[in-house]
């Protein structure tokens, strides 16, 4: 049987952490693998020697990918292949109507669900537009995620992470707390915000790096998620990941509060909600477990291979839609004109 072709397909560092995973699976059973870049916000220099890279839209129809896999929520209709959506992150209900995580815009061809509570919408939805088909198979960025061994650290670590949504950032407004915090010296303080935080905060952060706060660039937050003892957030979608290592999260102003969560909305208060979060209360710990298991159930590392299993069923005509895409005749146009590709290939 010939080695089967994929493209991943990004616009975001983050992306990386996201489809390695997928891509070591696919090397690891003899397949091929390529990437494409859209746009100008991915630093180039993250990828390796040995990553494989399409620099042009005329290079993906060369080489035909049987499926391509994309950690966003778009995709071009006209690009050939299998269009597989494999999400950018967790459902955080960041819009009240919850249509964000769920909204179809008929691009995709399949998603590849992380856990039960995104499973059920999805199908729902699939039965309903009859257009794309759904498979939970877990999110391959979680993969590694238990790959670690906990160390003993000789005080708590602090990882605060923020949303650049300037109506749904902490990091404006905690500012002077973690300023006050880490110059005292009680806890480690790791920072790490999206790569769309507004330049002067991500300075303002900077300016109070010391021996006790470290500001963190990276393509990659596992490593941070593992070190760090308790999360400081607000609705960032990486709060989920951080819960499924059964550790708690004290958030600001979260959009959409839940159990699992130490929700608050006055600044003075951060500390003593980080110290409710580092004695672990036993409700707490119970409500994040339940959440555990309705988001992403699974702690084998596999997920990658579930997705790949998946791709493979419908590849070869198992659980086919009964309906074509629709056509977006506008969204063609507009994709067309941000990749500047106007070709039009039979």
């Amino acid at each position: 049987m010939p080695a089967k072709k994929f493209l991943l397909y990004i616009s975001q560092n983050y992306s990386f952490a996201i489809l390695r995973p997928l891509q070591a699976a696919i090397l690891a059973r003899g397949d091929e693998v390529k990437w494409f870049v859209k746009g100008n916000d991915v630093n180039m220099s993250y990828f390796d020697e040995n990553e494989l890279r399409l620099a042009t839209v005329d290079d993906i129809f060369n080489y035909q990918p049987d499926a391509i896999f994309v950690p966003g929520n778009l995709v071009p209709s006209f690009l050939p292949g299998l269009k597989v959506a494999v999400f950018h992150g967790f459902n955080v209900e960041k819009r009240s109507d919850s249509r964000g995580h769920f909204n179809i815009r008929g691009c995709f061809d399949m998603y590849c669900t992380q856990g039960p509570n995104t499973t059920g919408p999805f199908q729902s939805l699939a039965d309903e537009h009859k257009f794309f088909s759904v498979a939970e198979t877990g999110w391959p960025a979680i993969d590694p995620l238990y790959d670690f061994v906990p160390t003993e650290q000789a005080k708590p670590t602090i990882l605060l992470c923020s949303t650049f949504s300037k109506q749904l950032t902490c990091a404006p407004h905690l500012f002077e707390q973690v300023k006050q915090l880490s110059a005292s010296g009680r806890w480690n303080w790791l920072v790490q915000f999206h790569p769309k935080m507004e330049k002067a905060i991500v300075e303002q952060y900077k300016s109070i790096q010391s021996e006790h706060l470290t500001f963190v660039e990276t393509d990659n937050v596992l490593p941070l998620l593992q070190k760090a003892d308790v999360m400081v957030c607000d609705t960032s979608s990486v709060l989920l990941m951080f819960l499924l290592l059964s550790k708690p999260v004290v958030t600001f102003k979260n959009s959409n509060s839940k159990n699992y969560l130490i929700d608050f909305d006055v600044p003075s208060e951060l500390e003593a909600h980080i110290e409710t979060a580092l004695s672990k209360p036993d409700e707490l710990m119970q409500n994040i477990e339940y959440f555990r298991e309705q988001t992403h159930p699974y702690t084998d590392g596999k997920s990658a291979h579930r997705v790949l299993a998946a791709v493979d069923e419908r590849l070869s005509g198992v659980n086919n839609p009964v309906k074509s895409k629709p056509l977006n005749f506008i969204r063609e146009m507009k994709m067309r004109k941000s990749l500047g590709y106007w070709k039009f290939w039979s």
